[in-house]
């Protein structure tokens, strides 16, 4: 549902990351019909789906950080693919890894440098700075302390504020508990269930 907080539950294996990538357009269906920010995707030629993509955040377990790239260049990529010049793009990247905090000598080091929970802070951050219309994320808070992991929840929180769609695949309870909004469950079939009944 447009603008909703929902939580994405089920045990290991019964597809939440692939459910997550179906709605990225990661993988595509192979029946049925698939609905996206008001678009129905399966006909969609590579070129709109990769405009779609632009308004979808996305993190995923593994991170996806480009090695090549610092982290400041890795956060800031997706105001640059929109076409923001680089001083303002660093500026707002800056200023948002300070908020989950990151000090400035880290944001100029490279992946192959940082340890799991610093590059799942940095991913996130990477997912959330463009303000996505959708935002997807899968075990956000899965490498992270308890402290910095509220950073990120409240950080997902004040973007759905602002109208993003928020999707968060965890095992976490506690999380499901602090943040109270409506979670989603995959079955070992692949059944999608709600505890919200307006979803």
């Amino acid at each position: 549902m447009p603008g909703s907080f929902s939580f994405l539950t089920g045990v290991s294996g019964s597809g939440k990351s692939s459910f997550l990538k179906l709605l990225y357009l990661d993988l595509l269906p192979t029946w049925g019909s698939l609905t996206l920010l008001g678009r129905e995707v399966l006909n969609l030629s590579w070129r709109h789906k990769a405009k779609l993509r632009q308004s979808i955040g996305i993190f995923f377990q593994e991170f996806r950080l480009l090695s090549h790239l610092s982290v400041i260049e890795n956060v800031a990529l997706p105001l640059r693919m929109r076409g923001l010049d680089w001083e303002r793009s660093r500026k707002q990247a800056q200023e948002l890894l300070n908020w989950v905090g990151v000090d400035v000598e880290a944001a100029d080091l490279y992946p192959s440098s940082l340890s799991g929970g610093e590059k799942q802070r940095f991913a996130v951050v990477r997912a959330v700075i463009s303000r996505p219309k959708l935002l997807l994320a899968d075990e956000p808070t899965g490498n992270v302390d308890d402290k910095s992991a509220l950073k990120l929840m409240h950080l997902f929180e004040e973007l759905h504020k602002i109208g993003t769609t928020v999707v968060v695949a965890t095992h976490n309870k506690d999380l499901i508990v602090q943040f109270p909004h409506p979670s989603l469950h995959l079955n070992g079939e692949g059944r999608l269930s709600s505890s919200d009944p307006y979803i």
